[in-house]
């Protein structure tokens, strides 16, 4: 390892341990036990408070120690922070990948990519890091789309989820959708709920922009996909309007 890397690793490992510190000693029970209903497969967290003037004090502290440290000591904190299992500690992640904006690159987003295996694994992180970091590469034209096959195809159910959701504010700026559906097609026969949940939520969004191509995309799929999907899909339609795409007797 080199002089300035092992300074780097230093750097990271120094405030990873704060971090660790910082959520033990503001950490609360009761929260905890509020927002653990919100989440099917457990909830493991301190219970911080996000209104804590110490979080974003501290994090601004840390992240400028970060890129003091070289571009990679970001990735390489986040790469600790958001495999502990601890909520925070991966929100905390999630903060500096979108404090990475200058730093975007193709590989960049395949090192995010990894962050599934084994790390992300919840919805609410799931939608934050696609709304914050991940659709932004795809915004600003870094990757295309034929970069979120892997995705869709993924063991990990929430990176499968990721798919659909990091496409939402794309659907502003394309105006064919059709490359957009035909990569969501095979999350039509998902079995995971959180993956039927972000594939509904994306056709939500499209139907409210583009409904004529999104409503004959749906009318392929009434009668095999998950009636999930089509409750999220059609939430913002007239009840005469859902009625065309109840599932045939």
């Amino acid at each position: 390892m080199s002089k300035s890397a092992s300074a780097r690793a230093g750097v990271v490992k120094s405030i990873v341990a704060e971090i660790r510190d910082f959520c033990v000693a503001n950490a609360d029970p009761a929260l905890v036990a509020k927002y653990a209903k919100f989440f099917r497969e457990g909830y493991d967290a301190f219970g911080l408070n996000y209104k804590n003037p110490g979080w974003q004090a501290n994090r601004k502290s840390w992240g400028d120690r970060l890129r003091a440290a070289g571009p990679t000591a970001y990735l390489e904190a986040g790469d600790i922070l958001v495999r502990t299992g601890k909520y925070e500690e991966a929100a905390f992640a999630i903060e500096f990948a979108a404090d990475l904006s200058d730093l975007h690159t193709a590989d960049t987003f395949s090192r995010l990519a990894g962050w599934f295996d084994g790390g992300i694994r919840n919805w609410a992180h799931t939608d934050v890091f696609c709304s914050l970091v991940l659709s932004r590469f795809l915004v600003e034209g870094i990757v295309q789309l034929e970069a979120l096959a892997p995705w869709v195809a993924s063991q990990h159910k929430y990176q499968r989820r990721a798919a659909p959701v990091m496409l939402i504010p794309l659907l502003k700026q394309q105006k064919d959708y059709r490359p957009l559906l035909s990569l969501i097609e095979p999350l039509m026969s998902d079995a995971a709920r959180e993956v039927q949940q972000g594939a509904g939520w994306f056709l939500r969004e499209a139907w409210k922009l583009e409904p004529k191509p999104t409503e004959e995309f749906l009318m392929r799929y009434k009668n095999s996909a998950p009636r999930l999907i089509f409750q999220y899909a059609t939430e913002k339609m007239t009840p005469e309007q859902r009625s065309r795409f109840r599932k045939a007797r």
